[in-house]
């Protein structure tokens, strides 16, 4: 299913106003994204980095917590009034400009 930033997040805001009956607060919502960006940081340490996995690490798979992450960022979205797909729209014109050269510059990069 291919779906638009917009479109996600007005499918977060019927799930969570029916099924999930309504938003936790927005400060329980950022500490919710910050235990899944941990629980994605566990995957990605095991898989890419020198940690090696344990048992109970087993359960967790990189696209689900991925999907989890952005889970949670498109309910703060919803909740404090930000549309995600004007902003990243926004912030891609930003690091245009901003880095226009400035990677193709970056030595360690070459």
């Amino acid at each position: 299913m291919e779906i638009t930033l917009g479109e996600a997040q007005q499918k977060v805001d019927e799930w969570i106003k029916t099924v999930g009956v309504k938003y936790f607060g927005e400060l329980t919502n950022l500490g919710i994204l910050m235990e899944e960006v941990g629980e994605l940081s566990r995957v990605m340490v095991r898989k890419y980095g020198e940690q090696s996995y344990k048992e109970s690490d087993k359960k967790y798979e990189l696209a689900d917590e991925m999907a989890d992450v952005l889970w949670v960022l498109l309910c703060l979205a919803n909740q404090t009034g930000v549309d995600l797909t004007e902003a990243l729209s926004k912030n891609f014109e930003k690091k245009t400009a901003r880095d226009a050269s400035r990677h193709k510059k970056n030595e360690k990069l070459k």
